[in-house]
């Protein structure tokens, strides 16, 4: 269980760091809160929290839609390269000093 948990949170803080900083944030202030009996730092934790889910609700809908490229249906064509088959640039010189003989 462990491990799994913090796989999910390693997952969660590399795709969002800033929501889910904020909802840890939120949720450490509702742990208090309700250690302490301090309803103020609870209700402030909640809001903490639901600020942080609407953060990362808002922002996974404003992501475009991924463009999906799909070989065309039709064999005959060739396919267009964004690189030519082979370089027209000349190879590099090398990189180590020739020994020279003593």
């Amino acid at each position: 269980m462990n491990a799994l948990w913090f796989h999910v949170l390693r997952t969660i803080y590399r795709k969002e760091p800033i929501s889910a900083f904020i909802l840890t944030a939120g949720m450490m202030n509702v742990a208090i809160g309700g250690i302490d009996h301090s309803t103020s730092l609870a209700v402030f934790g909640f809001s903490t929290v639901t600020i942080a889910l609407i953060l990362r609700w808002w922002s996974l809908s404003r992501r475009p839609e991924p463009i999906r490229v799909t070989p065309s249906a039709r064999s005959g064509q060739v396919p267009v390269r964004a690189l030519p088959e082979t370089s027209s640039a000349r190879s590099l010189p090398p990189l180590s000093m020739p020994k020279k003989p003593r």
